[in-house]
């Protein structure tokens, strides 16, 4: 009974320490006072932010908003899908298309990565790497399907285009009637 009685008072006041510790911070940069302890001036209503964490805040300046990037395959499957019926491909064509849409874009995005090429470089190596992925996708197609693939990509081109031109001139559109309104 007595070791029982022991037993259960020790798991209590470890208990009892590991929360006062945790909430004075313990050198790990939280709690009360910014992690260096209760009381040192910073801390709940002191000099700085009326009690809040500087360790979130922190975290937030040095960790900006990074637009998540969405994964190769994903984009390869909508392009394929778009693709299907106008190419009329069939489920193992889209497949294989899709593998090799994912591994070109993964490889191009190294390339565009890679600080140690010039601008010129890395345009030739991107060009070089659409023509080796062109070559291998129009292996899988027919070739009735090769033309609609090709007629496919220039409107893909064209609708490229014409949205970064629509960009563009919202953009200069926006600029004139800011200017405009600075003027009056």
């Amino acid at each position: 009974m007595k070791s029982i009685q022991s037993i259960i008072l020790l798991v209590f006041g470890l208990l009892c320490y590991t929360s006062v510790s945790a909430q004075y911070g313990n050198g790990y940069n939280n709690g009360y006072g910014g992690g260096s302890g209760y009381g040192n001036g910073r801390g709940m209503g002191g000099m700085g932010t009326a009690g809040m964490d500087r360790s979130l805040m922190q975290a937030q300046q040095t960790n900006p908003k990074k637009q998540k990037e969405t994964p190769a395959e994903e984009i390869a499957a909508q392009l394929v899908e778009q693709m299907k019926p106008e190419v009329k491909l069939d489920e193992l064509q889209a497949i294989a298309i899709t593998n090799v849409l994912a591994d070109s874009m993964k490889e191009q995005g190294v390339l565009l990565k890679n600080e140690s090429s010039s601008q010129e470089k890395k345009i030739e190596q991107i060009n070089a790497l659409r023509e080796v992925t062109n070559k291998k996708i129009t292996a899988f197609l027919n070739p009735d399907q090769v033309e609609k693939y090709t007629n496919f990509m220039d409107n893909l081109k064209d609708d490229k285009k014409s949205k970064s031109k629509k960009k563009k001139k919202s953009k200069e559109s926006k600029e004139d009637t800011e200017a405009i309104k600075e003027k009056e």
